[in-house]
């Protein structure tokens, strides 16, 4: 049987492995014997607006509810809103349906422990092992009960207001707001229209098979340009279950996690609130953010790809913020969890506090970098010697002024190739000889088929 759990959770296509009914509802046996020593209590779920969610959140229930654990549902809330709740309540578990900037057809579990945090991968490895061992339900000694939780949110518009500076207001300012038909369709605006701002919302009517379709953070033109239409002050998009999110300025210039890291630890290092001149993201992230944090006194302390190990990161340094390239800030003083809500109104109180809107950004000049991927066959693929001799030359060949990462897929058999250098030409032709090398060394060429001739046509 195939393993449940990949970089974030579990997530596949919909009705497939791990995510038929019979397998969902085995799910809460593994995760109550594989992390608890006796029936756990409460467990509290959420979901995005794909339309597999609540077939995938009937199974969840009934698995919890025949070992005894009382459920309470959320309905339609962003990813960090259930890791909010998870705490307040006291509940032992959170869990979002939801695979996050993923299309409809796919579907996932986020879980979440009883401090609002993603369980380890060694509490993953705990819930794995049951799992593939039990193919038989087994029922609790006793059942539990449903309960909803009709103003999950309001508190959580509460919580992520919370977060924004009192003094502040939003009054005359101008934002544009996609949704991207997700989980924060309804919060999002809300949200910003109580601080004061006038929104222009996009991607607010989900219907179940439009979330993350041609919108949100990985379609961004459609915000671009309704910024340029409604002369908004800035563009917020956010993914299909709110966890991350990119930014575009008055004159539509989109604005990565780096840059969003880069303006925040600006202003906060301007004013004094650096305990530890910590930031954190991962190997993705541009050596431009690095080299403008150790112009501000910062420096860049670099974890694996996922907000699981910045998070991770974060503790270990006790640092003030972390993130992603992609769109996921962490802010521990707000948040155990990132939030695409929360780290937007973030990025405006810097922008108020600077005392500017016009041209912002960008703080730094990103070095260029050239991603490949290279289909291999080989599982260890690197190492192979004429890998390793092809990647040691590279690495020479860089120097001190570029950066190389080479690492496999979580997900399929790729190998994923960053350079990075400030001389685009010469690390596009360095990406180039890795990816040649790996082609000519790593991977197995296809049998050609065998084609039976056409009979000569009849005159």
């Amino acid at each position: 049987m195939k393993n449940i759990f990949g970089t974030d959770g579990i997530r596949g296509r919909a009705g497939t492995f791990p995510l038929t009914p019979e397998h969902v509802m085995r799910l809460p046996q593994a995760i109550v014997r594989g992390l608890f020593s006796q029936n756990i209590a409460t467990v509290v779920v959420g979901k995005d607006t794909r339309i597999s969610g609540c077939a995938i959140e009937s199974s969840l229930c009934a698995g919890f509810l025949s070992m005894g654990v009382d459920v309470v549902l959320t309905g339609v809330l962003p990813t960090p809103a259930i890791s909010m709740l998870t705490r307040s309540l006291r509940a032992s578990l959170g869990i979002v349906i939801s695979a996050s900037h993923n299309a409809h057809e796919d579907n996932g579990l986020k879980i979440f422990d009883h401090k609002g945090e993603k369980l380890s991968e060694a509490q993953e490895k705990k819930i794995e092992t049951v799992f593939q061992k039990n193919d038989t339900p087994c029922l609790g000694s006793s059942w539990g009960r449903i309960h909803p939780l009709p103003d999950a949110r309001g508190r959580y518009i509460e919580f992520a207001k919370a977060s924004f500076p009192p003094s502040l207001s939003l009054k005359g300012v101008r934002l544009v707001v996609d949704c991207a038909h997700g989980a924060t369709y309804q919060v999002a605006p809300l949200i910003f229209q109580e601080l004061g701002a006038t929104v222009i919302p996009l991607g607010v009517h989900p219907d179940g098979l439009n979330i993350n379709g041609g919108c949100g953070c990985l379609y961004p033109n459609l915000m671009q340009q309704a910024v340029q239409d409604h002369q908004a002050h800035l563009g917020i998009a956010f993914d299909g279950d709110g966890d991350r999110l990119i930014v575009c300025d008055d004159n539509s210039q989109l604005l990565d996690g780096d840059q969003i890291l880069a303006l925040l630890s600006h202003v906060w290092h301007q004013q004094g609130l650096f305990k530890n001149p910590y930031v954190v993201a991962t190997v993705m992230s541009n050596l431009g953010l690095e080299r403008f944090l150790s112009t501000q006194g910062l420096t860049l302390v670099r974890t694996a790809v996922g907000d699981k190990h910045v998070a991770q990161g974060i503790k270990a340094h006790s640092a003030l913020l972390g993130g992603e390239q992609s769109g996921h800030i962490l802010l521990p003083q707000y948040h155990t969890s990132g939030d695409g809500l929360i780290a937007s109104l973030q990025v405006i109180s810097a922008l108020l506090h600077k005392g500017r809107w016009q041209n912002p950004f960008p703080l730094f000049s990103s070095v260029p970098q050239i991603l490949k991927n290279v289909r291999i066959q080989e599982p260890d693929a690197l190492n192979n010697p004429l890998v390793q001799q092809c990647l040691e030359e590279t690495k020479k060949k860089l120097g001190s002024k570029g950066r190389l990462l080479v690492r496999p897929s979580g997900t399929e058999h790729v190998m994923r190739i960053m350079v990075e250098g400030d001389d685009a030409s010469f690390i596009q032709t360095l990406a180039h000889n890795i990816v040649e090398c790996f082609e000519k060394n790593c991977t197995t060429p296809l049998p050609t088929p065998h084609v039976t001739p056409l009979p000569p046509p009849s005159s």
